[in-house]
C-alpha cells in the first residue's frame, strides 16, 4: 500500500553527541555509550539510506545533548518545515539551532508561534489527518496553535490524551500504513485510533511500537520477537535495528529522523 504519509524521498538526521550521557531520562538506566551510540546510528542512517532515500547527516550540537532525536523540533508536512517548540527547557534552543538546515533541505519553513509546547514526538501523521497526543511535553495551547498551520497544509487535526505514563504519543505508537497504526495495548485501549485498524504490541514488548514505517520497510527495535513475527505476519516488511543507547535516554527509531518528501 502506497501513501504520501509512508513513502519519502529524504530524511534529516544529526550525529548524537558526545554530550548524549547528559540526555534526559524518565528512569535512570546508566548513560548511553557515545561510540556504541554513533556505531547504531550510523546502522540507522544507512538502512534508511537502503530504502532509496536521500538521507543529510547534520554535525552533532554538543550544547544540546538531546539532539540526536531531530524529530521533536520539528514536523515536515508535504515539504513544509514546521519549527515547533519543544516542551522540555533544556531542548528549547533546539528548534532555533536546526532552523538554517530545514531552509536549506526542505521546500519551506514555517515557524509555529505559541506559548505553549509542542514535541514532534507527540505528532503521528497519516495521509490526511495529524494527530496529535497532548503529553508533559505537548500541551494544548500549542496543539490549538498548530492547528491552522496544519489545516493550511491539507489536513486535519485531532488532538487526543496521552496516558500520563507515557513520554510521548510516538512512544507507544506508530503508522504502518495510511489505515493502520502498531501501538500497544495501553495506547489502543485510550480510544486515540478511532478509524484505523490497529495492531498491538505483544506483553513485555512495548518499546517496539515506537517503529518507522519508511518507503517499503517497517524498521522496529532488535529484541521484540513475538511483536516483530506478528508485523511479519501481517505482511510488512520488517527490519530490526540496533537502539540499545537511544532507549537509556528515552529515545527510538522515529526520534532519529525528520521523514519527508520535496516537491
Amino acid at each position: 500500500m502506497s501513501g504520501h504519509s509512508i513513502t519519502f524521498t529524504h530524511a534529516l538526521c544529526r550525529t548524537p553527541a558526545r554530550s548524549v550521557t547528559e540526555g534526559l531520562r524518565a528512569s535512570d538506566q546508566g548513560d548511553p555509550n557515545p561510540d556504541v551510540f554513533a556505531t547504531e546510528h550510523a546502522a540507522y542512517v544507512a538502512a534508511l539510506r537502503a530504502t532509496g532515500a536521500t538521507v543529510a547527516v547534520l554535525p552533532a550540537l554538543e550544547e544540546f545533548p538531546d539532539s540526536v532525536f531531530i524529530e521533536d523540533p520539528a514536523l515536515v508536512l508535504m515539504g513544509q518545515a514546521i519549527v515547533l517548540r519543544p516542551g522540555a527547557p533544556s531542548r528549547l534552543g533546539e528548534a532555533a539551532a536546526l532552523r538554517k538546515a530545514l531552509l536549506a533541505h526542505c521546500d519551506g519553513v514555517i515557524d509555529l508561534k505559541t506559548g505553549g509546547f509542542v514535541d514532534g514526538g507527540d505528532i503521528l501523521c497519516s495521509d490526511d489527518e495529524v494527530m496529535i497526543g497532548l503529553s508533559a511535553r505537548t500541551n494544548q495551547q500549542g496543539a490549538d496553535d498548530l492547528r491552522p498551520i496544519v489545516e493550511s497544509l491539507g489536513y486535519r487535526l485531532r488532538i487526543v490524551q496521552t496516558p500520563p505514563e507515557i513520554l510521548h504519543f510516538k512512544t507507544e505508537s506508530s503508522l504502518l500504513d495510511p489505515e493502520t497504526v502498531l501501538a500497544t495495548p495501553a495506547l489502543a485501549a485510550a480510544g486515540c485510533f478511532d478509524g484505523y485498524r490497529v495492531i498491538t504490541t505483544e506483553p513485555g514488548e512495548a518499546a517496539i511500537a515506537n517503529a518507522i514505517r519508511f518507503n517499503d520497510t517497517v524498521f522496529v527495535s532488535a529484541g521484540y520477537p513475538c511483536t516483530t513475527e506478528k508485523i511479519a505476519k501481517a505482511g510488512y516488511k520488517v527490519v530490526p535495528l540496533e537502539t540499545s543507547q537511544a532507549a537509556l535516554v528515552d529515545g527510538g527509531l522515529s526520534c532519529m529522523s525528520l521523514r519527508y518528501s520535496r516537491a
